[in-house]
């Protein structure tokens, strides 16, 4: 069984459309919704908006569970030197925790530098970024490679940055991207990644571009195009996944 987790009910409607539905279960706040999409048993949560309604979400999942896999699914903004543009797919190799830290007067400085991890594993200490994982990330970009060369919308693969305050202008989009070098901005992917990576399961995050991270103009976003892009490629990774 693979989990599914996105934040809000525009990034999930084509899939529970095409979900053979077995069931319905509230855990919490979260409704959870059980069956068959793309041949694979799935249970999807709309977990809500930022990284405690994520971080929530997550641990219902994979605690009453236990999936094979979790994955991350929804829109994100791109940032302007990615060369991803409105409607394409963007696959996280790692996510990067943005907001915790210090700021100091050498500018702003992750939990290493104050020497407290977010996370201890039996291997390694976590400190801001967590890996997707591997054999997923390959099998999903051979997918979603194959479904780009039908011409519709281009797959990007790179690092995500999880923030609690969107970037909306451009002077902070261009300090960001010269800080982490990332592909895109969330504001739920490092929590359900810091989830993942306490329950040692492997976790997946495939985003729509719905904007690109500048001066903030709603007008110019299309978050429809990135919904339905990003649910597309969900339903692809599933039909190409394998054990």
């Amino acid at each position: 069984m693979i989990a599914l987790l996105c934040s809000v009910q525009a990034e999930a409607e084509m899939l529970l459309a095409k979900t053979e539905v077995t069931a319905s279960t509230t855990l919490g706040s979260k409704s959870i919704i059980e069956g068959t999409l793309a041949n694979e048993r799935i249970r999807l949560c709309i977990g809500g908006m930022g990284k405690v309604n994520a971080a929530h979400a997550a641990t219902l999942l994979l605690a009453r569970y236990n999936p094979e896999a979790i994955i991350v699914f929804g829109i994100g903004g791109a940032y302007p030197s990615s060369g991803a543009q409105i409607g394409d797919i963007a696959l996280a190799k790692e996510e990067i925790a943005g907001d915790e830290g210090v700021l100091t007067l050498e500018g702003f400085k992750d939990t290493e530098h104050i020497g407290i991890p977010l996370l201890k594993t039996s291997t390694a200490e976590i400190y801001s970024t967590y890996a997707a994982s591997p054999l997923l990330m390959k099998q999903s970009l051979q997918t979603l490679v194959s479904y780009q060369e039908t011409g519709v919308g281009r797959v990007h693969f790179g690092t995500f940055l999880t923030l609690s305050t969107c970037t909306g202008t451009e002077a902070r989009a261009r300090e960001l991207e010269e800080r982490y070098h990332c592909l895109c901005e969330n504001m739920e992917g490092a929590a359900a990644a810091q989830v993942a990576t306490f329950h040692d399961i492997p976790w997946l995050e495939v985003r729509g571009i719905s904007n690109i991270v500048e001066n903030r103009d709603i007008a110019k976003w299309d978050i429809p195009k990135a919904a339905h892009a990003v649910q597309t490629a969900v339903i692809h990774i599933l039909e190409g996944w394998t054990r």
